[in-house]
């Protein structure tokens, strides 16, 4: 007796519009749809690279499922939305699986700042964001995360200058899968430029006085939680922000989606 076999599972079809995200399994290549070539769909991934890829059956993974991506019935000029970070908007952008790697930031603050520039390139890439509040620790949390090839870890770090305290801490980690980026100023509010918030510079604050609170003190925002949803609602993108930190974040996010896929 011949017996039943296993139903074939289908396939679906997406249609490939603009801001689609997709991946080619062959190569690992991630990207939004950004057009068609010569018969090709070309994905455009988060640094700007393209590449065309065939329309074969089952040919592509969306949320690691795989698909069949069609081209749009009518000619759709494809057209270019950018995120709050400069990259390529992705259009019904659903977050992929979180990575193993992960991006550490100091404080909440940071991770908030971070998410409202990064969030969409972040949730594209499926990488979480995680508060350390303080890097006095930051060499035990390193070892106990365990970091390797496929999961690697960067963090941001405040204030990193030469003989600060942050430097010091940083100076004893040694593992190539470990990334440490950082800015100069003593706070990230300080890493926001000025005219965003409506001042002409952050005030000095004196040595051995809370940065936030000697800051919202002269400035006569109140208590520190009132003058950080001020500098908040002050960023609508990377432009509002000071290079170093733009040039921090980006390197980390390379750092953790490099080598994994």
């Amino acid at each position: 007796m011949v017996g039943r076999g296993r139903a074939r599972r289908s396939v679906p079809e997406v249609v490939a519009e603009p801001g689609v995200v997709a991946e080619d399994p062959a190569s690992g290549f991630c990207g939004a749809v950004v057009g068609f070539e010569q018969g090709h769909v070309v994905l455009e991934d988060r640094h700007g690279r393209t590449r065309l890829f065939a329309l074969a059956p089952a040919g592509f993974l969306i949320d690691g499922e795989p698909v069949t991506l069609v081209r749009p019935s009518r000619s759709q000029a494809p057209g270019r939305v950018v995120s709050a970070s400069g990259s390529v908007r992705v259009a019904g952008l659903r977050a992929r699986t979180a990575r193993d790697s992960r991006l550490w930031v100091e404080g909440v603050h940071d991770a908030e700042l971070v998410e409202r520039v990064w969030g969409h390139d972040l949730r594209v890439e499926g990488v979480v964001v995680e508060p350390l509040h303080g890097i006095d620790e930051l060499a035990a949390r390193v070892a106990e995360f365990g970091p390797a090839g496929h999961r690697r870890l960067g963090v941001l770090v405040d204030h990193l200058v030469a003989g600060s305290k942050e430097s010091r801490i940083v100076a004893g980690l040694r593992d190539v899968n470990v990334l440490v980026t950082g800015h100069p100023f003593v706070d990230v509010w300080e890493a926001v430029r000025p005219a965003a918030v409506g001042i002409a510079a952050w005030p000095r604050v004196p040595r051995g006085v809370d940065w936030k609170e000697g800051v919202c003190a002269r400035l006569g925002w109140g208590e520190p939680a009132e003058g950080w949803r001020r500098v908040l609602s002050g960023v609508g993108s990377y432009r509002d922000l000071e290079t170093p930190l733009i040039g921090a974040v980006e390197r980390l996010i390379d750092f953790v989606t490099t080598g994994e896929e």
